[in-house]
């Protein structure tokens, strides 16, 4: 029994991560990298699309450079009584 710890790639965490799980994902882009953080709604063996509070947002697999899953956002908090309401 091999006990040497298995090394996947960021890449193999979107790719195996079925759809509708929430995930953060930090892609190259010229300059420096940005992070896509929602569900992912579709892939394919080169691209993956991750629905962010802005929009849709579509990343070639070659170009992640980390990944993960991350939990359900916080619930939203109730509105602040201010005394005397």
């Amino acid at each position: 029994m091999n006990s040497e710890p298995v090394n996947i790639g960021p890449a193999d965490v979107v790719a195996t991560a079925p759809i509708g799980t929430r995930l953060v994902v930090r892609t190259r882009i010229p300059g420096g990298f940005t992070d896509a953080l929602g569900e992912l709604r579709s892939r394919t063996d080169t691209h993956c699309t991750i629905e962010t509070k802005r929009g849709l947002v579509e990343v070639a697999l070659a170009d992640i450079a980390a990944a993960k899953e991350v939990p359900p956002p916080p619930a939203r908090r109730a509105p602040r009584r201010v005394e005397g309401e």
